[in-house]
Protein backbone atom coordinates (compact mmCIF):
# COMPACT_ATOMS: atom_id res chain seq x y z
CA UNK A 1 0.00 0.00 0.00
CA UNK A 2 1.80 3.19 -1.37
CA UNK A 3 2.47 5.33 1.55
CA UNK A 4 -0.08 8.56 1.85
CA UNK A 5 2.00 10.69 -0.50
CA UNK A 6 4.19 10.26 1.89
CA UNK A 7 1.06 9.37 2.39
CA UNK A 8 22.12 -29.83 10.50
CA UNK A 9 18.43 -29.26 9.45
CA UNK A 10 16.40 -30.66 11.85
CA UNK A 11 13.98 -33.14 10.07
CA UNK A 12 9.85 -32.50 9.74
CA UNK A 13 9.56 -35.51 11.99
CA UNK A 14 9.58 -33.71 14.87
CA UNK A 15 7.81 -35.22 17.56
CA UNK A 16 4.06 -33.71 18.95
CA UNK A 17 5.85 -33.18 22.46
CA UNK A 18 7.90 -30.63 21.51
CA UNK A 19 5.92 -29.06 19.02
CA UNK A 20 3.06 -28.69 21.29
CA UNK A 21 5.44 -27.53 24.20
CA UNK A 22 6.02 -23.98 22.51
CA UNK A 23 2.27 -23.08 23.54
CA UNK A 24 2.09 -25.05 26.47
CA UNK A 25 5.07 -24.14 28.65
CA UNK A 26 5.88 -21.03 28.19
CA UNK A 27 4.84 -18.83 30.88
CA UNK A 28 1.96 -16.68 30.51
CA UNK A 29 3.47 -13.20 31.75
CA UNK A 30 6.40 -14.04 28.94
CA UNK A 31 3.28 -15.08 26.19
CA UNK A 32 1.34 -12.52 25.98
CA UNK A 33 3.13 -9.02 25.95
CA UNK A 34 1.66 -6.37 28.34
CA UNK A 35 3.06 -2.80 26.95
CA UNK A 36 1.34 -0.71 25.03
CA UNK A 37 0.07 -1.47 21.32
CA UNK A 38 2.23 1.67 20.51
CA UNK A 39 5.65 1.41 18.22
CA UNK A 40 8.25 2.95 19.86
CA UNK A 41 11.88 4.66 18.67
CA UNK A 42 13.67 1.81 20.09
CA UNK A 43 13.68 -1.99 20.20
CA UNK A 44 12.19 -2.86 23.82
CA UNK A 45 14.84 -4.25 26.33
CA UNK A 46 12.47 -7.08 26.88
CA UNK A 47 9.68 -8.16 24.43
CA UNK A 48 7.60 -11.21 23.93
CA UNK A 49 9.17 -14.60 24.31
CA UNK A 50 6.47 -16.38 22.12
CA UNK A 51 8.77 -18.99 19.70
CA UNK A 52 11.57 -19.09 22.37
CA UNK A 53 13.29 -16.97 24.58
CA UNK A 54 16.35 -15.68 22.08
CA UNK A 55 13.25 -14.10 20.22
CA UNK A 56 12.58 -12.09 23.16
CA UNK A 57 15.99 -9.97 23.09
CA UNK A 58 16.60 -7.01 21.15
CA UNK A 59 19.51 -7.23 18.38
CA UNK A 60 20.30 -10.04 16.03
CA UNK A 61 20.06 -13.60 17.47
CA UNK A 62 21.50 -15.96 14.92
CA UNK A 63 23.63 -19.41 16.39
CA UNK A 64 26.15 -20.57 13.25
CA UNK A 65 27.58 -23.72 13.21
CA UNK A 66 31.34 -24.36 12.14
CA UNK A 67 31.11 -23.25 8.30
CA UNK A 68 28.19 -21.64 8.23
CA UNK A 69 27.63 -18.04 6.41
CA UNK A 70 27.80 -15.11 8.26
CA UNK A 71 24.80 -12.94 7.79
CA UNK A 72 24.90 -9.81 4.91
CA UNK A 73 26.53 -7.33 6.64
CA UNK A 74 24.42 -3.95 5.34
CA UNK A 75 20.97 -5.13 6.29
CA UNK A 76 19.03 -1.51 7.80
CA UNK A 77 15.77 -2.75 8.68
CA UNK A 78 14.18 -2.50 12.44
CA UNK A 79 13.38 -5.96 12.12
CA UNK A 80 13.18 -8.86 10.30
CA UNK A 81 13.20 -12.97 10.63
CA UNK A 82 14.32 -15.86 8.78
CA UNK A 83 12.70 -19.22 9.16
CA UNK A 84 12.02 -22.81 7.61
CA UNK A 85 8.74 -22.64 6.29
CA UNK A 86 7.98 -26.36 6.96
CA UNK A 87 9.79 -27.38 10.47
CA UNK A 88 8.28 -23.92 11.98
CA UNK A 89 12.69 -23.28 13.11
CA UNK A 90 13.34 -19.73 13.17
CA UNK A 91 17.32 -19.55 11.47
CA UNK A 92 17.82 -16.24 12.31
CA UNK A 93 16.13 -12.93 13.54
CA UNK A 94 16.54 -9.20 14.51
CA UNK A 95 14.21 -7.63 16.84
CA UNK A 96 11.50 -10.36 15.77
CA UNK A 97 8.94 -9.17 18.23
CA UNK A 98 9.37 -5.58 18.11
CA UNK A 99 5.81 -3.71 17.87
CA UNK A 100 5.30 -1.72 14.21
CA UNK A 101 3.30 -0.67 11.95
CA UNK A 102 2.35 -3.33 9.63
CA UNK A 103 0.73 -1.51 6.44
CA UNK A 104 -0.72 -3.88 3.97
CA UNK A 105 1.34 -6.82 4.66
CA UNK A 106 -1.57 -6.83 7.72
CA UNK A 107 -3.75 -8.14 5.01
CA UNK A 108 -2.45 -11.51 4.97
CA UNK A 109 -4.05 -11.84 7.99
CA UNK A 110 -6.98 -10.25 6.55
CA UNK A 111 -7.19 -12.45 4.01
CA UNK A 112 -6.24 -15.81 6.30
CA UNK A 113 -9.68 -14.13 8.19
CA UNK A 114 -12.16 -13.72 5.78
CA UNK A 115 -11.21 -15.87 2.22
CA UNK A 116 -12.49 -18.79 3.26
CA UNK A 117 -16.01 -17.27 3.90
CA UNK A 118 -17.45 -16.64 0.46
CA UNK A 119 -17.24 -18.48 -2.70
CA UNK A 120 -14.99 -17.20 -5.37
CA UNK A 121 -18.20 -17.05 -7.77
CA UNK A 122 -20.07 -15.08 -5.55
CA UNK A 123 -21.25 -11.48 -7.04
CA UNK A 124 -21.56 -8.39 -4.93
CA UNK A 125 -23.08 -5.01 -6.21
CA UNK A 126 -20.79 -2.03 -4.83
CA UNK A 127 -22.75 0.26 -2.58
CA UNK A 128 -20.98 4.27 -1.56
CA UNK A 129 -21.28 2.33 1.80
CA UNK A 130 -18.48 -0.18 0.97
CA UNK A 131 -16.43 2.42 0.17
CA UNK A 132 -16.52 4.48 3.28
CA UNK A 133 -14.01 5.39 4.76
CA UNK A 134 -11.31 4.71 3.13
CA UNK A 135 -7.95 6.71 4.41
CA UNK A 136 -6.64 9.42 2.49
CA UNK A 137 -4.21 8.28 -0.60
CA UNK A 138 -5.26 4.56 0.36
CA UNK A 139 -3.39 2.05 -2.20
CA UNK A 140 -6.74 1.05 -4.92
CA UNK A 141 -7.12 -0.67 -7.47
CA UNK A 142 -10.15 0.63 -8.98
CA UNK A 143 -13.70 -0.37 -7.69
CA UNK A 144 -16.36 1.67 -9.04
CA UNK A 145 -20.04 2.25 -6.75
CA UNK A 146 -22.72 0.78 -8.88
CA UNK A 147 -20.46 -1.85 -10.11
CA UNK A 148 -20.86 -5.74 -9.93
CA UNK A 149 -17.53 -8.03 -9.24
CA UNK A 150 -16.51 -11.56 -7.73
CA UNK A 151 -15.38 -12.30 -4.95
CA UNK A 152 -12.61 -13.40 -7.19
CA UNK A 153 -11.94 -10.57 -8.88
CA UNK A 154 -11.81 -8.85 -5.03
CA UNK A 155 -9.00 -10.58 -4.08
CA UNK A 156 -7.30 -10.29 -7.00
CA UNK A 157 -7.28 -6.88 -6.19
CA UNK A 158 -6.52 -7.26 -2.72
CA UNK A 159 -3.41 -9.26 -3.44
CA UNK A 160 -1.76 -8.01 -6.65
CA UNK A 161 -3.10 -4.33 -6.17
CA UNK A 162 -2.94 -3.50 -2.42
CA UNK A 163 -6.43 -2.29 -2.80
CA UNK A 164 -7.78 -1.07 0.04
CA UNK A 165 -11.03 -0.24 -1.82
CA UNK A 166 -11.33 -4.02 -2.22
CA UNK A 167 -10.47 -4.96 1.44
CA UNK A 168 -13.54 -2.77 2.05
CA UNK A 169 -15.86 -4.33 0.05
CA UNK A 170 -15.08 -7.66 1.50
CA UNK A 171 -15.36 -6.17 5.07
CA UNK A 172 -18.67 -4.74 4.51
CA UNK A 173 -19.68 -8.42 3.08
CA UNK A 174 -18.26 -9.87 6.16
CA UNK A 175 -20.52 -8.07 8.39
CA UNK A 176 -19.15 -4.30 8.53
CA UNK A 177 -15.33 -2.69 9.32
CA UNK A 178 -15.85 -3.45 12.74
CA UNK A 179 -16.76 -6.99 12.72
CA UNK A 180 -13.93 -7.71 10.55
CA UNK A 181 -11.42 -6.06 12.99
CA UNK A 182 -12.89 -8.16 15.79
CA UNK A 183 -12.50 -11.30 13.40
CA UNK A 184 -8.98 -10.63 12.67
CA UNK A 185 -7.69 -10.14 16.47
CA UNK A 186 -9.58 -13.22 17.38
CA UNK A 187 -7.98 -15.01 14.33
CA UNK A 188 -4.34 -13.53 15.06
CA UNK A 189 -5.07 -14.33 19.27
CA UNK A 190 -5.65 -18.12 18.12
CA UNK A 191 -2.17 -18.02 15.65
CA UNK A 192 -0.46 -16.77 18.97
CA UNK A 193 0.37 -13.53 17.34
CA UNK A 194 0.05 -11.95 20.02
CA UNK A 195 2.02 -8.51 19.38
CA UNK A 196 -0.31 -7.83 16.72
CA UNK A 197 -3.47 -5.25 17.49
CA UNK A 198 -5.77 -4.58 14.90
CA UNK A 199 -7.38 -1.36 14.08
CA UNK A 200 -7.84 -1.65 10.29
CA UNK A 201 -8.39 -4.60 7.93
CA UNK A 202 -6.37 -2.64 5.20
CA UNK A 203 -3.53 -2.07 7.14
CA UNK A 204 -3.38 1.64 6.82
CA UNK A 205 -1.92 3.65 9.33
CA UNK A 206 -3.79 3.88 12.67
CA UNK A 207 -2.83 4.93 16.39
CA UNK A 208 -2.11 1.69 18.00
CA UNK A 209 -2.04 -0.68 14.64
CA UNK A 210 1.11 -3.16 15.51
CA UNK A 211 2.34 -5.83 14.49
CA UNK A 212 5.82 -7.72 14.50
CA UNK A 213 8.47 -9.28 11.87
CA UNK A 214 7.27 -12.70 13.92
CA UNK A 215 3.73 -12.11 13.60
CA UNK A 216 3.81 -11.42 9.83
CA UNK A 217 5.17 -14.51 9.43
CA UNK A 218 2.72 -16.84 11.25
CA UNK A 219 -0.21 -14.86 8.95
CA UNK A 220 1.73 -15.62 5.93
CA UNK A 221 2.53 -19.60 7.29
CA UNK A 222 -1.21 -19.87 8.34
CA UNK A 223 -2.70 -18.56 4.79
CA UNK A 224 -0.14 -20.23 2.76
CA UNK A 225 -2.33 -23.38 3.71
CA UNK A 226 -4.83 -22.63 1.67
CA UNK A 227 -4.95 -23.26 -2.32
CA UNK A 228 -6.67 -20.04 -2.91
CA UNK A 229 -4.52 -18.04 -0.94
CA UNK A 230 -1.51 -19.08 -2.38
CA UNK A 231 -3.05 -19.00 -6.11
CA UNK A 232 -3.23 -15.31 -5.72
CA UNK A 233 -0.53 -13.99 -3.76
CA UNK A 234 1.56 -15.89 -6.61
CA UNK A 235 -0.30 -14.32 -9.37
CA UNK A 236 2.00 -11.73 -11.33
CA UNK A 237 -0.69 -9.99 -13.61
CA UNK A 238 -4.19 -10.19 -14.25
CA UNK A 239 -7.63 -8.68 -16.14
CA UNK A 240 -9.37 -6.46 -14.03
CA UNK A 241 -12.42 -4.25 -15.44
CA UNK A 242 -11.15 -3.42 -18.69
CA UNK A 243 -7.58 -3.53 -18.20
CA UNK A 244 -4.72 -5.45 -16.68
CA UNK A 245 -3.29 -5.20 -13.33
CA UNK A 246 0.15 -5.88 -12.21
CA UNK A 247 1.55 -7.57 -8.60
CA UNK A 248 3.30 -4.96 -6.69
CA UNK A 249 5.03 -7.81 -5.20
CA UNK A 250 8.81 -6.85 -7.09
CA UNK A 251 10.74 -10.11 -6.24
CA UNK A 252 7.50 -11.66 -7.81
CA UNK A 253 7.01 -9.60 -11.05
CA UNK A 254 10.70 -7.73 -11.00
CA UNK A 255 11.63 -4.16 -11.55
CA UNK A 256 14.49 -1.92 -13.02
CA UNK A 257 16.78 -2.66 -9.96
CA UNK A 258 15.34 -6.08 -8.71
CA UNK A 259 14.89 -9.18 -10.48
CA UNK A 260 12.48 -11.80 -9.94
CA UNK A 261 13.68 -13.80 -7.33
CA UNK A 262 14.23 -17.24 -7.87
CA UNK A 263 11.75 -19.82 -6.53
CA UNK A 264 9.59 -16.74 -5.13
CA UNK A 265 5.76 -17.68 -4.84
CA UNK A 266 4.36 -14.59 -2.94
CA UNK A 267 3.62 -13.51 -0.23
CA UNK A 268 2.55 -9.69 0.65
CA UNK A 269 4.40 -6.43 0.53
CA UNK A 270 3.58 -3.15 2.62
CA UNK A 271 4.48 0.87 2.35
CA UNK A 272 3.10 3.65 4.62
CA UNK A 273 3.98 6.73 6.26
CA UNK A 274 4.70 5.42 9.38
CA UNK A 275 5.49 1.65 8.68
CA UNK A 276 8.03 2.59 5.59
CA UNK A 277 8.42 -0.51 3.70
CA UNK A 278 7.42 -3.95 4.89
CA UNK A 279 7.45 -7.26 2.90
CA UNK A 280 6.73 -10.85 3.58
CA UNK A 281 7.94 -13.44 1.10
CA UNK A 282 8.20 -17.38 0.51
CA UNK A 283 10.34 -18.53 -1.76
CA UNK A 284 11.82 -22.47 -2.06
CA UNK A 285 14.94 -23.64 -3.20
CA UNK A 286 16.76 -27.55 -3.10
CA UNK A 287 13.34 -28.55 -1.50
CA UNK A 288 14.37 -26.10 1.00
CA UNK A 289 11.08 -23.41 2.01
CA UNK A 290 12.12 -20.45 3.97
CA UNK A 291 9.86 -17.50 5.00
CA UNK A 292 11.29 -13.70 5.25
CA UNK A 293 9.97 -10.90 6.88
CA UNK A 294 11.75 -7.59 6.57
CA UNK A 295 9.75 -4.75 7.84
CA UNK A 296 11.41 -1.17 7.65
CA UNK A 297 14.56 -0.55 6.21
CA UNK A 298 16.59 2.74 7.58
CA UNK A 299 18.24 2.87 4.09
CA UNK A 300 15.93 4.54 1.61
CA UNK A 301 17.09 3.34 -1.71
CA UNK A 302 14.33 2.43 -4.41
CA UNK A 303 13.07 -1.03 -3.51
CA UNK A 304 15.07 -1.51 -0.61
CA UNK A 305 12.95 -4.13 1.91
CA UNK A 306 13.26 -6.55 -1.90
CA UNK A 307 16.68 -5.83 -1.67
CA UNK A 308 16.98 -7.38 2.06
CA UNK A 309 14.68 -9.99 1.70
CA UNK A 310 16.83 -11.26 -0.92
CA UNK A 311 19.90 -11.31 0.62
CA UNK A 312 18.34 -12.82 3.55
CA UNK A 313 16.73 -15.82 1.26
CA UNK A 314 20.59 -16.52 0.09
CA UNK A 315 21.45 -16.67 3.42
CA UNK A 316 18.81 -18.76 4.59
CA UNK A 317 19.11 -21.10 1.80
CA UNK A 318 23.17 -21.48 2.10
CA UNK A 319 22.78 -21.88 5.62
CA UNK A 320 20.35 -24.89 6.06
CA UNK A 321 22.05 -27.09 8.05
CA UNK A 322 24.64 -24.82 9.23
CA UNK A 323 22.74 -23.16 12.14
CA UNK A 324 21.05 -23.97 15.55
CA UNK A 325 18.00 -22.86 15.67
CA UNK A 326 17.17 -19.55 17.56
CA UNK A 327 13.05 -20.44 18.02
CA UNK A 328 10.27 -21.74 16.58
CA UNK A 329 7.12 -20.40 14.59
CA UNK A 330 4.14 -21.61 17.35
CA UNK A 331 0.97 -23.56 16.12
CA UNK A 332 -1.83 -22.10 16.89
CA UNK A 333 -3.72 -22.40 20.30
CA UNK A 334 -6.30 -24.57 19.93
CA UNK A 335 -3.61 -27.00 18.55
CA UNK A 336 -2.25 -27.51 22.51
CA UNK A 337 -5.63 -29.32 22.88
CA UNK A 338 -5.88 -32.07 20.31
CA UNK A 339 -3.92 -34.54 19.13
CA UNK A 340 -1.82 -35.49 16.19
CA UNK A 341 -3.85 -37.79 14.12
CA UNK A 342 -1.24 -40.08 12.19
CA UNK A 343 -1.89 -41.07 8.44
CA UNK A 344 -0.71 -41.41 5.65
CA UNK A 345 0.07 -38.70 3.56
CA UNK A 346 -1.47 -37.80 -0.14
CA UNK A 347 0.38 -38.24 -3.09
CA UNK A 348 1.95 -35.66 -5.26
CA UNK A 349 -0.88 -35.41 -7.18
CA UNK A 350 -3.44 -35.32 -4.87
CA UNK A 351 -4.99 -31.77 -3.15
CA UNK A 352 -7.32 -31.49 -0.23
CA UNK A 353 -9.62 -28.89 0.05
CA UNK A 354 -8.19 -25.49 0.54
CA UNK A 355 -10.88 -23.13 1.55
CA UNK A 356 -11.92 -24.30 5.06
CA UNK A 357 -11.69 -22.16 8.04
CA UNK A 358 -9.05 -20.29 9.23
CA UNK A 359 -6.61 -23.11 9.91
CA UNK A 360 -7.90 -25.14 6.65
CA UNK A 361 -6.90 -28.51 5.67
CA UNK A 362 -3.60 -28.11 3.91
CA UNK A 363 -2.96 -29.00 0.19
CA UNK A 364 -0.97 -31.26 -1.07
CA UNK A 365 -0.36 -29.84 -4.48
CA UNK A 366 -1.51 -26.94 -6.35
CA UNK A 367 -2.34 -26.42 -10.26
CA UNK A 368 -2.86 -24.08 -12.71
CA UNK A 369 -6.21 -24.02 -14.46
CA UNK A 370 -5.56 -23.26 -18.04
CA UNK A 371 -6.31 -19.75 -18.95
CA UNK A 372 -6.98 -18.78 -15.78
CA UNK A 373 -3.90 -16.65 -14.98
CA UNK A 374 -3.91 -17.84 -11.43
CA UNK A 375 -0.62 -18.92 -10.59
CA UNK A 376 0.65 -21.89 -9.07
CA UNK A 377 2.67 -21.25 -5.71
CA UNK A 378 3.32 -23.76 -2.88
CA UNK A 379 1.85 -25.76 -0.72
CA UNK A 380 3.44 -25.13 2.97
CA UNK A 381 2.31 -27.83 5.38
CA UNK A 382 5.27 -28.86 7.66
CA UNK A 383 5.38 -29.34 10.92
CA UNK A 384 2.32 -27.13 11.99
CA UNK A 385 -1.06 -27.50 10.38
CA UNK A 386 -4.61 -27.34 11.70
CA UNK A 387 -7.85 -28.75 10.57
CA UNK A 388 -10.07 -26.17 12.21
CA UNK A 389 -12.97 -28.70 11.22
CA UNK A 390 -11.57 -31.06 13.08
CA UNK A 391 -9.44 -29.57 15.13
CA UNK A 392 -6.46 -31.92 14.60
CA UNK A 393 -2.84 -31.24 14.29
CA UNK A 394 -1.25 -32.46 11.88
CA UNK A 395 2.65 -32.83 12.81
CA UNK A 396 5.14 -36.10 11.65
CA UNK A 397 4.85 -35.94 8.45
CA UNK A 398 5.88 -33.63 5.20
CA UNK A 399 3.64 -32.87 2.63
CA UNK A 400 4.78 -32.97 -1.34
CA UNK A 401 4.92 -29.44 -2.67
CA UNK A 402 3.71 -28.36 -6.19
CA UNK A 403 5.46 -26.78 -8.94
CA UNK A 404 6.16 -23.43 -8.15
CA UNK A 405 6.77 -21.48 -10.88
CA UNK A 406 4.16 -21.76 -13.90
CA UNK A 407 2.68 -18.37 -13.27
CA UNK A 408 -0.02 -17.15 -15.79
CA UNK A 409 -1.36 -13.98 -17.09
CA UNK A 410 -5.21 -14.25 -16.56
CA UNK A 411 -7.14 -13.18 -19.65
Amino acid sequence: MPAPKKTGRRSLLVTSATLLSLSVTAPAALAAPTPSASPTATPPAQMSTVGGARLGLPGTQVDLAPGGPVLPKDLTARSWIVSDAESGEVLAAHNAHWRLPPASTLKMLFADTVLPRFPKDTRHKVVPSDLAGLGVGSSVVGIKEGATYTVHDLWLGVFLRSGNDAVHVLAQMNGGIERTVEDMQAHAEELQALDTNVVSPDGYDEPRQVSSAYDLTLFARSGLQKKDFRDYCATVRARFGSGEIRNTNRLLSGDTDVPVYPGIAGVKNGNTTHAGATFTGVAERGGKVLLVTVMNPEKHEHNEVYKETAKLFDWGFQAAGKVTPVGELVPPKSAATNTAQPGPSPSAGQATSGTGGSGSKPVASATTEAGTGVGTALAIAGGVLVLLSGGVFLINRRWPLPDLMRRRTRP
